[in-house]
């Protein structure tokens, strides 16, 4: 059985990972939604309020969750991956390379990846301040102690980060299944003292809702959308655990725990509306609050580790997709490949998020900064994934366009409800995306400029290999790499090697690395090899934006005449001193950061996992 076929199977254990990764940001939610909903919008509780908000919470469930993510977007896997960028390089397949359809395609999908980035940063501020703020129902007195606590979990939390998630990913599924089966249970044990709250499962509530308060309920679905933040995981962890799964795990179980908790959230409200200052903590009988303040930071550490590791993987696409410096990623696990940590990450969200629990000081406060990130998110799967139902799927045109309506038609109203929240504290997750964004088309643009550069200052590969054999300098044992974007130009750091040390190999290997619109590149296809003179060798690798980048091993199916020796060769890498200049690259201010990105770049040596003693690094000075 393929390893394809394991995901998309209804394997127990995958279900049980599924459970604990996947739905930790939606699972939290229940924490703060109707708090924020009836006590940030100062609805007032009645029969019909209370109705018309449940059905709202669950028909979001339903048409967003359910039906558009779980239903539809998980079909569309790119070799069994799933997320924005796994999305856009299907919905870009068949654009032509240098169209704007295809330039536009592109923005769409890297903007989306930079507000994932803002939204990674106040998921675990709301997640672990929500949970904490259970203690101010016990004992009012420990308030002072919320936000430093805070602090304190969520400061350890990114400090282990280095260490690996295997050994806390073991519990994450069985505390997960605890988690929605207390949530399940607290909400059924409300609902049987005030069953007419199941009502709410008919849509004409939410109709009657948005009839009865006219503007004032499209401002409300501002604090709705917190019930659904964490949707785009699901589609985003495909690649880990399959279709099947989460699909599974899902209608079977998260998705009735978290109506049931609801429903029962709802209920206890009309039975007390006083319980509005904390309707989850308070559906629990007094003494089991502790155990459930417990359950519930576990629970938030758990959403906040799947964020923060989601941040890790997006990162590594990024720049493999070109659009961000090379930087240093470590494995932390001997078998799981897709458990990396990336320090520069890990200590810019560690920054951003303490900066956000100190700004905000509580978990309401911050409802008013999220969901816009979220929900602008949400908006871009859409277009790109109708764009894949028409190019890739072969729907017809109007039942594509009737897709986008009806699900466009739910995310604007929901982010047109996020936007009024942008003076209130919105603004930190889209001035966050925007940096992001300013950084990842700045990277992007700039590799072409150098490319350019470059390109105008390169020799012509075969002419000058030829007239080289014509008179060659001293041979020397064992092979020569030179890594080079372009193929076809003879690399700077040839040249330089032959203008200081006057010796060639016996074996020059010019060595190009790609990177395809795919998650991963098949082992077979992995590497391209032509000898092109005597002792000159050609050599392409290919890798996925989801591969692991290791071009010694590459280079092991690569005899190049001998069989490859580590020991036997030697890398030769340019780096580049770059020197903004005004000109028609880039906006002088754009040139500057892009050097410095560049300067901060980490070395080749890590990046493409190069022994350093066997690397010599030749400097060169290019204007931009």
């Amino acid at each position: 059985m393929s390893q394809t076929d394991k995901k998309n199977g209804l394997s127990g254990g995958l279900a049980l990972g599924a459970l604990g990764v996947v739905f930790g940001d939606i699972g939290t939610s229940p924490l703060y939604t109707m708090k924020e909903v009836f006590g940030g919008h100062h609805l007032a509780i009645n029969p019909d309020n209370v109705l018309g908000i449940l059905s709202l919470v669950f028909w979001s469930l339903m048409l967003v969750v359910s039906l558009k993510y779980v239903s539809v977007m998980m079909r569309a896997d790119n070799k069994g991956e799933g997320g924005i960028l796994a999305l856009l390089s299907l919905a870009q397949a068949h654009a032509p390379l240098e169209s704007r359809f295809r330039w536009v395609m592109m923005s769409l999908g890297f903007l989306g990846a930079s507000l994932f980035f803002g939204d990674s940063l106040i998921t675990p501020a709301i997640s672990v301040l929500s949970a904490v703020e259970g203690l101010e129902i016990g004992a009012p007195a420990l308030h002072p102690f919320i936000v430093p606590l805070a602090l304190g979990i969520l400061t350890g939390l990114f400090v282990i980060q280095r260490h690996g998630t295997t050994t806390i990913g073991r519990l994450f599924g069985p505390v997960m299944l605890a988690w929605f089966g207390v949530l399940g249970l607290l909400g059924a044990l409300s609902i049987f003292q005030h069953p007419q709250v199941l009502a709410a499962l008919l849509p004409i509530h939410a109709l009657n809702f948005f009839s009865a308060h006219g503007m004032a309920s499209f401002f409300i679905l501002g604090a709705v959308v917190l019930a659904i933040t964490g949707a785009e995981a699901l589609y985003t962890d495909m690649g880990h655990f399959g279709r099947r799964p989460i699909q599974l795990i899902w209608f079977a179980y998260v998705l009735p725990a978290l109506v049931l908790n609801y429903f029962g959230q709802g209920a206890l409200l009309l039975t007390n509306p006083a319980a509005v200052i904390n309707p989850f903590y308070l559906l629990a009988p007094e003494w089991a609050l502790y155990p459930l303040i417990g359950l519930s930071t576990a629970a938030t550490v758990i959403a906040s580790q799947a964020v923060i590791s989601g941040a890790f993987s997006v990162t590594r696409q990024v720049i493999q997709m070109g659009y961000a410096p090379r930087m240093n990623i470590r494995h932390t696990s001997a078998t799981e490949a897709g458990q990396i940590y990336i320090p520069f990450v890990n200590w810019s969200l560690m920054i951003g998020v303490a900066l956000l629990v100190l700004g905000f000081k509580n978990s309401s406060n911050l409802a008013a900064a999220y969901g816009i990130a979220v929900t602008g998110t949400f908006a871009i799967d859409t277009i790109l994934v109708c764009i894949v139902m028409r190019s890739r799927w072969d729907l017809g045109l109007g039942f594509t366009l009737f897709g986008l309506l009806a699900f466009l038609t739910i995310d604007l109203a929901f982010f047109g409800a996020n936007a009024i929240k942008i003076p209130d504290g919105g603004w930190f997750p889209l001035v966050a995306a925007m940096m992001v964004f300013t950084l990842l088309v700045t990277w992007k643009r700039g590799r072409e400029v150098v490319m350019r550069r470059q390109n105008a200052l390169a020799l012509s590969l075969a002419p000058f290999v030829k007239d080289l054999l014509a008179y060659p300098p001293l041979r020397v044992p064992g092979t020569a790499v030179f890594m080079t974007a372009d193929i076809k130009g003879v690399p700077p750091a040839l040249l330089h090697n032959l203008k200081h040390n006057k010796v060639l190999h016996e074996r020059v290997v010019i060595l190009n690395v790609r990177y395809s619109d795919v998650p991963y590149v098949d082992e077979a296809a992995r590497l391209e090899m032509e000898q092109f003179a005597e002792g000159f060798y050609h050599v392409v690798v290919r890798y996925g934006f989801m591969d692991d980048v290791d071009i010694p091993k590459a280079l092991m199916a690569c005899p190049c005449g001998v069989p490859f020796e580590l020991m036997d060769t030697t890398f030769f890498l340019s780096r580049e001193n770059l020197i903004p200049t005004r000109g028609d690259g880039m906006a002088i201010w754009r040139e500057h950061i892009f050097a410095t990105m560049s300067r901060n770049a980490a070395s080749p040596m890590t990046f493409f996992q190069i022994p350093v003693d066997r690397v010599v690094e030749l400097g060169t000075q290019l204007e931009i």
